[in-house]
């Protein structure tokens, strides 16, 4: 199996052959680039890699422009240290991702998957890229146009403790209990705040990291939290969401 390895950081690098060769002895490190440009001449004269590893920073840029700018027709794994967002990208889009610092065991599971798919479509590896990008540059909303009586105010996303669903409205309540009407759903808030701030805790609660005092073991392998104005039986995540809720707070 030949491999070309895009990373700046020469000891990931040397660690990620070190590592490679314990996996499976048979792999041959092709080369090992540390920027797009160079990365960008190799691939334009060759062809000869089974599977990429590419980190998305490099010394001069990310990653992601090399596929603007060559054909790629190798599967690619990302090994990345980014947000939880762009990680729920990979996964959604079928790129294979390892996340840093890179684990010899889930490097094992992912050479294995690569065996078993050896081929992927250049066609859905361009797709999947470009998707992630859109992900990984997305901008959230910072800040909503709330009105107060007669008068149109804004108010920072940064500033909400939590968004509420009841009766049909969307109320986006600050640390003073302040309430204010949304006009967008929780799966649209979901998609336009960011999920670093902001977490879907249940069907009708999204919570800001910032408000949550404190988090306790709840019947049913649920989890209690509690955050100042938020009712305890809302506050309840549900069982479905603890354990991505338990990564959320440690991100």
């Amino acid at each position: 199996m030949k491999i070309v390895i895009l990373e700046d950081e020469k000891l990931s690098a040397e660690h990620l052959q070190t590592m490679l060769k314990r996996v499976e002895p048979s792999i041959e490190v092709l080369q090992v680039f540390d920027s797009v440009k160079k990365s960008v001449e190799y691939f334009k004269k060759n062809n000869d890699a089974d599977l990429l590893f590419v980190d998305i920073h490099l010394a001069d840029g990310i990653s992601f422009e090399l596929f603007s700018k060559v054909k790629i027709e190798v599967p690619i794994i990302f090994t990345t240290a980014y947000d939880e967002y762009a990680i729920k990208a990979f996964k959604l889009n079928s790129v294979d991702y390892l996340l840093k610092p890179i684990d010899i065991e889930e490097l094992k599971v992912t050479i294995e998957k690569f065996k078993k798919r050896i081929q992927t479509k250049q066609a859905m590896i361009a797709e999947d890229i470009s998707t992630i990008i859109k992900n990984v540059h997305k901008q959230y909303k910072n800040r909503f146009m709330v009105k107060i009586g007669d008068t149109i105010s804004s108010l920072k996303t940064e500033d909400i403790n939590y968004f509420l669903s009841e009766d049909g409205l969307v109320l986006a309540i600050t640390s003073q209990s302040k309430k204010y009407p949304i006009d967008y759903t929780l799966d649209q808030l979901e998609e336009i705040i960011s999920p670093e701030l902001f977490f879907r805790i249940n069907r009708k609660v999204l919570v800001n990291i910032n408000s949550v005092q404190k988090a306790s073991a709840y019947f049913n392998s649920r989890l209690k939290l509690t955050i100042i104005g938020l009712c305890e039986e809302d506050a309840i995540v549900s069982r479905e969401r603890v354990a991505d809720f338990k990564k959320w707070l440690d991100n």
